[in-house]
């Protein structure tokens, strides 16, 4: 068996058939084992994964008590990986070219690389998903995340998970489950200090759609700034200029608050407010024919932006808070 092909789920009815039909090609080129870790799903995704493994001997339903994708990650290494040299990780929710795993492992045959990471470009279908695609895939919603914007193959700290060798990810310990969020800058934050190397590449890439609603975008984007303060106080790291910039946006909001009192206290959020409507108009008019979002609609990019910044900030702050009480209550 070349490698594991592990696809975490959780209430993937609409996507997981014909993924997996998908991913067959690809495991029967490969001699490949796809395990479909499930998290107790309820919208018949577990009926729909063990109809296809019942079908094809390369499939295997795999329960994940944990629910999370990490401890679904090590679940299917743990009772799955042995004989296998790489493990990919795939999204139920994105969408893949039909070679990819080929071109992942390929990638890691050619590089030595212990780990391959793709560029992700985020696809909305409603007007709302476009702009948070649009956001997403722009300065004003990643700050130059090098595999958000589509740089160039390059040696990197972090990236969007496709491959990993599996004697890399054991030696490690494989993902931190405590983590719900950000697991996986933390392991690639790991593997670095461990000597093992992440390899961004240009020769694939995956496709991602966006949360639909402004409250999932919200809930999304607190856990992913919980996670990165989880992330930093676990390894004592100094955050990026462009992770600390976020770190401002829950200061000046909760600031104009005293606006009451003197109308400046309201510059910030009003400079914030500003700087993310005009960074997402420029977007807008340069992915118009990418995601055909009118420019009468680029406010939307700026809103989901600060959607985006807000909600980081927030999770960011409130975990730093929860974090000191828990130990002042302990001391």
């Amino acid at each position: 068996m070349t490698c594991l092909i592990v696809v975490p789920t959780l209430n993937e009815a609409r996507h997981i058939g014909g993924l997996l039909e998908d991913l067959l090609v690809e495991a029967e080129a490969m001699d490949a084992r796809i395990v479909v870790a499930d998290g107790g799903s309820s919208d018949g995704t577990q009926s729909i994964a063990a109809d296809v493994a019942a079908r094809h001997r390369r499939v295997t339903l795999l329960h994940n008590p944990r629910r999370i994708q990490s401890a679904a990650m090590n679940l299917a290494v743990a009772e799955h990986g042995d004989g296998a040299k790489y493990v990919i990780r795939i999204d139920a929710h994105g969408k893949y070219p039909p070679d990819y795993c080929r071109v992942l492992v390929a990638q890691a045959e050619l590089l030595g690389a212990d780990s391959i990471v793709v560029p992700m470009t985020t696809v909305g279908r409603s007007t709302f998903q476009r702009a948070v695609a649009t956001a997403q895939n722009s300065l004003v919603g990643t700050g130059g995340s090098a595999h958000r914007t589509g740089k160039s193959a390059q040696q990197v700290d972090h990236g969007h998970h496709a491959l990993m060798r599996i004697e890399a990810y054991r030696a490690v310990g494989g993902y931190d489950e405590t983590f719900r969020f950000n697991e996986d800058a933390e392991l690639d934050y790991r593997l670095g200090q461990a000597g093992f190397s992440v390899w961004l590449t240009d020769a694939t890439s995956m496709t991602y759609f966006p949360r639909a609603t402004a409250s999932s975008l919200f809930r999304q984007y607190f856990g992913y700034g919980g996670g990165r303060a989880r992330n930093i106080l676990k390894h004592r790291m100094r955050p990026r200029a462009r992770q600390m910039l976020p770190l401002v946006i829950l200061p000046a909001v909760l600031l104009a608050a005293l606006s009451i009192v003197h109308w400046g206290f309201l510059v910030p959020m009003v400079a914030w407010g500003l700087a993310c409507f005009a960074l997402g108009a420029v977007a807008a008019r340069k992915h118009f024919a990418e995601y055909g979002l009118p420019i009468a609609l680029a406010p939307l990019v700026g809103v989901a932006a600060m959607i985006m910044h807000f909600a980081w900030s927030a999770g960011f702050w409130l975990h730093l808070a929860r974090t000191a009480t828990s130990r002042h209550s302990a001391a």
